[in-house]
């Protein structure tokens, strides 16, 4: 091999190891943030998704992105956030596996459920 080629070489391997690493980092550093937690969008009137499935243990936060204010409130009283101005945030962390009917109590044609599943392996 000339030296030109070796040098491409030596820095094509280098590029592929570096960007294999950088890779890799992202999946890890981006893993656990993914299954920690969901977001409920509140924007236009409603909840979006209006429907979501979730494991136990993990954190449902509501953002809303509306310019009028809005509230979370389980049917069954398992919570409630208190009124959420434009860009506050209601989080909720969901422990017990079941469905979680809400609605907005400023405007209850609002609504939407978080579904919890066990977590694989749990024992109930």
């Amino acid at each position: 091999m000339t030296r030109i080629k070796k040098i491409v070489h030596a820095v094509s391997l280098a590029a592929s190891r570096g960007a294999i690493l950088m890779t890799a980092l992202f999946f890890f550093l981006a893993g656990p943030a993914l299954a920690a937690g969901a977001e409920v969008k509140i924007d236009n009137f409603t909840f979006n998704p209006p429907r979501l499935v979730v494991k136990a243990g993990t954190t449902v936060t509501w953002d809303n992105d509306d310019d009028i204010p809005h509230t979370v409130v389980a049917t069954g009283k398992a919570f409630r956030s208190k009124t959420l101005d434009t860009e506050d945030k209601f989080s909720f962390t969901f422990t017990t596996p079941g469905t979680y009917e809400y609605f907005c109590s400023l405007h209850p044609h609002m609504t939407g459920s978080i579904v919890v599943e066990a977590v694989t392996g749990a024992t109930q």
